[in-house]
């Protein structure tokens, strides 16, 4: 048992969502949001359990990303991130994309060289509505692998269906009149579906700093739904001991919901974007082989952010006399330019 003086690991609390949508109990709907919004607040990160999506749609959802990933490159080439950062869609190869931390107050073109000096050893996929003409899909055709996007664009909006019903959690939780506050602020066609794939590397290389999986960095939507495989990796900061990072253990079915940037602005600092990386899976998983080589992770994140045109600003009940607004109104299309251009 630690002693008084350590520290006292954080820990990632858990939601359960089974009755949100089924109940008309206001006061059950509104001890869970509190929770969700406690959880945002302290960590940044929550489980959330008993959620609508079946065990079988995530599973097939894991099927078809491990089965893109598989393809052959010049097939996954045949659906390329397209060049520059305006277009976040498409196949994007290992090396193109650097996760990023916030933005730096200034020079973030020397930020952005220094990013990528050291490479992220991964690949992803990302997909988004097909009637957002801004950021149009860039598709797998058909041919190469059937049924594909039929099922990604149906997972799309499933994820949507769950996502808007968190961010009315939020709302409720934060106090505000209007429930779907935020939701307003989101028709699910400005979201991110992305399919990652960390590649096996060399231990050594990720303990001496030569590659990372995914560097430690915040997401700049507004809430983000993710789903894991078994292996491991992901790792939050400690709010309590800043430098140090504490696993977000893989639990069956349950997605994992952080804050982003967007969000944490809106509520004018009190839900926290909390840091987080994808770094070697726990010890008894870590290695595979003679070259100490880490085990291959798949993750599906779903990034809810807010349409272009909405602007980010401090919502009414999260400022005051005494707590004035810290950030400038600022819509989401600028914040995305800003933040993308660092990334690619």
């Amino acid at each position: 048992m630690p002693s008084e003086d350590d520290p006292v690991t954080m820990a990632i609390p858990i939601v359960d969502f089974s009755s949100w949508k089924n109940t008309q109990d206001q006061a059950y709907l509104l001890r869970t949001a509190q929770e969700l919004v406690k959880a945002c607040q302290t960590v940044g990160f929550v489980y959330i359990v008993n959620h609508p999506l079946p065990e079988s749609v995530l599973d097939e959802a894991f099927d078809w990303t491990k089965r893109i990933f598989n393809l052959p490159r010049e097939d996954k080439l045949k659906a390329p991130h397209p060049e520059g950062w305006e277009v976040h869609r498409g196949y994007s190869w290992p090396g193109l994309e650097k996760a990023t931390q916030k933005m730096p107050a200034e020079d973030y073109e020397e930020a952005k060289k220094k990013l990528r000096e050291v490479p992220d050893a991964k690949e992803a996929y990302d997909i988004g509505s097909d009637e957002n003409t801004d950021q149009p899909n860039q598709w797998i055709p058909d041919e190469v692998l059937p049924g594909f996007r039929a099922f990604m664009i149906k997972f799309y909006w499933e994820c949507w269906q769950i996502g808007e019903e968190l961010l009315r959690a939020v709302a409720i939780g934060l106090g505000l009149e209007d429930e779907y506050y935020l939701v307003k602020k989101h028709s699910g066609h400005n979201n991110q579906l992305r399919l990652l794939h960390y590649l096996p590397v060399p231990a050594e290389d990720l303990e001496k700093g030569r590659t990372a999986r995914c560097a430690a960095h915040t997401d700049w939507s507004s809430l983000t739904m993710l789903f894991q495989d078994d292996c491991g990796g992901l790792e939050v900061e400690d709010i309590s001991r800043p430098g140090t990072f504490i696993p977000v253990s893989p639990i069956k079915n349950a997605i994992v919901v952080n804050i982003g940037d967007s969000l944490q602005m809106w509520s004018n600092d009190r839900l926290r974007s909390t840091s987080h990386r994808v770094r070697m899976p726990p010890l008894a998983d870590r290695y595979k082989g003679p070259n100490r080589m880490t085990r291959e992770r798949f993750s599906i994140p779903y990034f809810m952010a807010p349409d272009p045109s909405s602007v980010i600003e401090c919502i009414p009940t999260c400022i005051s006399e005494e707590e004035p607004a810290k950030y400038k109104p600022i819509t989401q299309a600028e914040y995305n330019k800003m933040r993308a251009s660092m990334m690619y």
